[in-house]
């Protein structure tokens, strides 16, 4: 199946921006859209400083969206954008559904051992959990390595 919508979750790191090079790139060979996704994953505390926590965290989401999107836009190729407040790997999964992706490109932080276990992994469970293709990139630093 040719991708005619792909989305791209984003939390802005350097690996995130690779996977949106390589999304960039597929995209433009099927002419696809291009949705990208940040979701602000809530911490699990309560009161004011959440409140003015959240609100911090959300304008830096919505200015590191702002220069992702430009950088689309550069492309020509058609584009919308998403943030969101939850759990990243659920966000995730149940956007694709809701926009009706074909593809997700994301990228994986690589991470190994103790902070696997401890953080776990949002490219796994999307892996698992996603109707639609997956694709994963690892930061270059691994790719190169392996």
């Amino acid at each position: 199946m040719i991708p005619q919508h792909v989305l791209v979750p984003l939390d802005f790191s350097e690996p995130a921006s690779q996977a949106l090079e390589y999304a960039i790139q597929l995209a433009r060979q099927f002419q696809a859209r291009v949705t990208l996704l940040h979701v602000i994953h809530i911490p699990p505390l309560g009161g004011a400083d959440l409140t003015a926590y959240m609100t911090h965290v959300e304008a830096n989401a919505q200015q590191a969206m702002a220069a992702c999107l430009e950088h689309v836009q550069q492309t020509g190729l058609p584009m919308q954008s998403l943030i969101v407040q939850g759990v990243p790997w659920q966000e995730i999964v149940e956007k694709a559904k809701d926009v009706q992706v074909d593809l997700i490109v994301m990228s994986t932080h690589g991470r190994t051992g103790f902070l696997h276990l401890l953080l776990g992994s949002v490219a796994e469970r999307v892996v698992r959990l996603a109707s639609c293709p997956v694709l994963v990139t690892r930061p270059a630093a691994q790719a190169t390595a392996a």
